[in-house]
C-alpha cells in the first residue's frame, strides 16, 4: 500500500511540475507581451521589480529573481521542501521566460483589452501554479506566514500588499495606468479564484490514522492549524484508530498531503470543501480543550 501511494505521489508530482510549466509559460506571456507594453504592472513582489526596472533598467526576470529569493528562503523551514521546491522552480522558469520572451512584439496595444485579456491570461497561469501548491510571488509565502500569526486571510495580507504597490505605480506610471493595472489584478483575482478554489477557500480534512499525534504535531507545526482527535474503530479490525478533523486553506493542501506521506503514508484522508466557518477554527486557537473522546492539540 505505501509503495503504491509513494508511486501514485510521484507521477502527481511530475504531473504537478508540468502544470507548474504551462503557468508560468502563460503568465510571461500575459506580463512581457501584454501588460508590461501597456505600461502595467502586477502585484506583489513582481510589481516591485517591474517598478525598479522601469526607474533603475537592468534585467526584470533578474530582478524577479532576486527579490523573492529571500522569501524562497524564508518559507524553506516552514512550509516544506516540496513546497518550496515548486514555488522555487516556477519563479525560477518565470523569470527566464520573461527574458526569452523579452524581445518579442507585444500582442495587443490597446489598453483596455491588455486589462482583460492580460488579467485572464495571468489568473489563469497563477491559477495552475497554486493549485499545484506552488506561487510565483514571495508575497503568498509571506501572507501564509502573517496568517498563522495574525487574524488576517491570506487574501487580504496580498491585499494589501497590493493597494501599496498600485499606489506607488502612480508615481512611477501615473494614475491613468496605476488604475488600469488595479482593474487587471481584480479580473485575474477572480481567474485565479474560479481556477484554484481561491487563495483562501476553506477545506476541511479528515485524517484516520493509527496514532495521529505525530501527524498532529506536523500540522501544528507547520501549518499552524489545530486539529481535533477522535477515538474510532476499524470496522473490519476491530482495531483502536484515531481520526484528525482540520481546517485548512486551499493553498495548505499540498502541505498537508507532504506531511502525510512524511509522517504516516498509510493514512486515509479526505478534504472537502466547507462552505461556512462560525468561530475561530480556521485560525489560531486560544487554549486547549479535552475530553475523553476528543481533545484539542494547541
Amino acid at each position: 500500500m505505501a509503495k503504491q501511494s509513494k508511486g501514485l505521489l510521484s507521477w502527481s508530482f511530475c504531473l504537478s511540475l508540468i502544470l507548474i510549466t504551462i503557468g508560468a509559460v502563460m503568465s510571461a506571456v500575459a506580463l512581457e507581451l501584454i501588460l508590461i507594453p501597456n505600461s502595467m504592472i502586477d502585484g506583489g513582489m513582481n510589481g516591485i521589480s517591474i517598478i525598479l526596472n522601469t526607474l533603475f533598467g537592468g534585467s526584470l526576470g533578474i530582478i524577479i529573481f532576486i527579490v523573492n529569493l529571500p522569501f524562497l528562503i524564508l518559507g524553506y523551514k516552514q512550509l516544506g521542501k516540496k513546497f518550496v521546491f515548486k514555488a522555487g522552480y516556477g519563479m525560477i522558469l518565470f523569470s527566464i521566460l520573461l527574458e526569452v520572451f523579452h524581445n518579442y512584439t507585444p500582442i495587443i496595444d490597446d489598453t483596455l483589452l491588455a486589462t482583460v485579456y492580460g488579467g485572464i491570461l495571468l489568473g489563469v497561469g497563477c491559477g495552475l501554479i497554486i493549485k499545484e501548491g506552488g506561487c510565483l510571488d514571495g508575497t503568498e509565502i509571506v501572507a501564509i506566514l502573517i496568517n498563522r500569526k495574525k487574524s488576517l486571510s491570506v487574501g487580504q495580507v496580498v491585499f494589501c500588499f497590493n493597494i501599496v504597490i498600485y499606489g506607488a505605480a502612480i508615481f512611477v506610471f501615473g494614475a491613468e495606468r496605476a488604475l488600469y493595472s488595479l482593474l487587471t489584478y481584480f479580473v485575474s483575482y477572480k481567474v485565479i479564484d474560479m481556477v484554484s478554489d481561491g487563495l483562501n477557500s476553506a477545506k476541511a480534512a479528515f485524517i484516520i490514522t493509527d496514532d495521529g499525534s505525530e501527524i498532529a504535531s506536523a500540522i501544528l507545526k507547520r501549518l499552524g492549524r489545530t486539529v481535533t482527535v477522535l477515538s474510532g474503530e476499524g470496522i473490519i479490525s476491530h482495531g483502536d484508530k484515531r481520526v484528525l478533523y482540520t481546517v485548512i486553506t486551499r493553498f495548505e493542501v499540498s502541505i498537508l498531503k507532504d506531511i502525510l506521506n512524511e509522517v504516516d503514508d498509510s493514512s486515509f484522508v479526505t478534504v472537502f470543501d466547507v462552505s461556512e466557518i462560525i468561530g475561530n477554527h480556521i485560525k489560531k486557537a486560544p487554549s486547549v480543550k479535552e475530553s475523553k473522546e476528543s481533545r484539542q492539540i494547541l
